[in-house]
């Protein structure tokens, strides 16, 4: 009987590298912002109107926004999902303290009336040239093209999602926009007005821009 071949022994191995410790990481430079005439405008007028902003947001504010947040029942242009997202960032900021003038008691109260008032001085120029585009061509428009071609179409979710209750305005300058928050508060129309404005890029090169403020009357006058 055969007896099994011998194993040949396994040579040692070589000795490990010694570890090298990794090295801290770099510091990450925080990202600049990125400047907004948008906002700066509606901060101005709203000064002028001599109201108090809680809180304001724009788009974009850092390097790191490049991309608008899609919106469900919204298709094919950023327009309301932009609106969408400075609102948004407008409305989770209230109480947080502000780079200049007063800052907010705190979140909203219950009961508290806010009126829309969106700013545009062109609408959805990105859903106005498709459904042109679609008519000239014979094609089929989507229906929710002519739903938001409407440039205050947005204001719907804006309330639904927000639980906003107070007057909805559509206005193309951003002094006729605090002129109206300042009137619907005067005349107790609403607690408090969220401002929204957005421009679509309509050249080659060019950007979406879109910035909100949520103001209230001033701290020293009482409502009536």
């Amino acid at each position: 009987m055969t007896g099994r071949p011998a194993m040949t022994p396994l040579a040692p191995l070589p000795p490990l590298a010694p570890v090298r410790p990794l090295a801290p990481p770099e510091p990450v430079a925080p990202l600049a912002p990125v400047a907004s005439a948008g906002l700066a405008a509606l901060h101005a007028a709203a000064d002028t109107a001599g109201l108090t902003v809680l809180s304001s947001a724009s788009w974009p504010e850092t390097d790191a926004d490049s991309e608008v947040t899609a919106l469900a029942g919204f298709i094919e242009s950023h327009f309301s999902p932009l609106l969408a997202e400075v609102a948004g960032r407008a409305l989770r900021r209230r109480g947080q303290p502000q780079a200049s003038g007063p800052q907010a008691s705190g979140p909203q109260a219950s009961g508290t009336v806010t009126a829309v008032v969106l700013v545009t001085a062109l609408g959805d120029v990105t859903s106005a040239t498709r459904v042109a585009a679609a008519v000239d061509s014979g094609r089929r428009v989507a229906p929710l093209m002519f739903f938001q071609s409407v440039p205050n179409a947005v204001a719907g979710y804006l309330a639904a999602r927000w639980h906003l209750t107070g007057p909805v305005v559509c206005v193309s300058q951003a002094t006729a926009a605090l002129d109206i928050a300042a009137l619907l508060i005067q005349d107790a129309d609403a607690d408090e007005a969220l401002v929204v404005c957005a421009d679509l890029a309509v050249s080659s090169g060019g950007g979406d821009h879109g910035a909100a403020i949520l103001v209230t009357g001033p701290a020293d006058t009482g409502r009536p």
